[in-house]
């Protein structure tokens, strides 16, 4: 998405080749998530067709269906190879897909952006809160980036809370781009390495 992150300090080339090296070869995050495939579509369709997990979320296609979603895990699978994406899903023993993460990376500035959403079944079960701790963690200390990045809709009062009950620093507002054009407000947080760190030590 242009114009993110705000703060931006170069990475060295190595720090680069580090970072996109361990995103072409990741497989599965902490908790359940995995890379998603093309042939999750149907499932991962399923999931977001409930709008109140995607109705929030600007990332993904404008219409929903088993060839839009394909496509959009195409993309990401695309984006593993060169080290700048990642989508990620979580199956239940059921076969549901019931959580994604999507994250975004910038190597150049060794920073991330991450989206996603659970089940809203399980959104007052702390798993969200839960998982987003121990993705965080993995892309601190696995990954190596210095600054990850949390976009959200203006009223999605429950990522805001999340975001800031864990240290995120707010920005202020921008606009992001729409996946079908157009752009749409969203508040904007940062969180960084030096801050995450002190964090854990109080």
């Amino acid at each position: 998405m242009p114009g993110l992150p705000l703060t931006r300090i170069p990475a060295s080339d190595s720090k680069q080749q580090a970072i996109r090296c361990l995103v072409s070869n990741t497989e599965h995050l902490p908790e359940t998530s995995r890379v998603a495939r093309v042939d999750d579509a149907k499932a991962f369709t399923t999931f977001l067709l409930d709008p109140r997990v995607s109705a929030p979320i600007y990332t993904l296609p404008t219409d929903i269906n088993v060839d839009t979603v394909a496509k959009f895990i195409a993309r990401h699978l695309d984006e593993r190879t060169q080290g700048d994406g990642l989508l990620m899903i979580d199956i239940n023993d059921s076969g549901k897909v019931v959580g994604y993460h999507d994250i975004q990376f910038w190597p150049e500035w060794s920073a991330c952006e991450l989206g996603g959403a659970i089940s809203p079944e399980e959104q007052s079960s702390g798993k969200g809160g839960s998982g987003a701790l121990a993705t965080f963690n993995w892309l601190f200390d696995v990954v190596g980036v210095d600054l990850i990045c949390e976009t959200a809709a203006l009223d999605n009062i429950r990522t805001a809370k999340l975001l800031e009950r864990i240290g995120f620093k707010y920005m202020g507002e921008i606009e992001s781009t729409l996946p079908g054009g157009g752009t749409r407000p969203s508040r904007y947080w940062e969180l960084s390495r030096t801050d995450w760190l002190k964090s854990r030590e109080d």
